[in-house]
């Protein structure tokens, strides 16, 4: 029996809903700066699949990790953790 690989799951913050069955997360984290140590903030955007179409603009949702669903698509909805207000 083969066991699956733990799939990535990352949390963001629905920057936009406007496209049928998808979502544009966004994603930010602190690195330090190699030379000078300052943390500085990095954001990533993916596109996710959200069945549904449940997700609003604000949203804080938990991403994770999924086959090819489309040209930019590999994350789907997991949860949304706390909703817009």
């Amino acid at each position: 029996m083969e066991t699956r690989k733990l799939r990535k799951e990352r949390i963001g913050v629905v920057v936009s809903n406007k496209m049928d069955k998808s979502i544009t997360v966004q994603i930010v984290r602190r690195v330090k700066h190699p030379m000078y140590g300052k943390f500085v903030k990095r954001t990533s955007t993916f596109m996710a699949h959200d069945e549904s179409n449940d997700c609003n603009i604000g949203d804080t949702v938990r991403i994770m990790e999924t086959r090819p669903l489309s040209k930019n698509k590999c994350w789907r909805l997991a949860e949304i953790i706390e909703r817009a207000k």
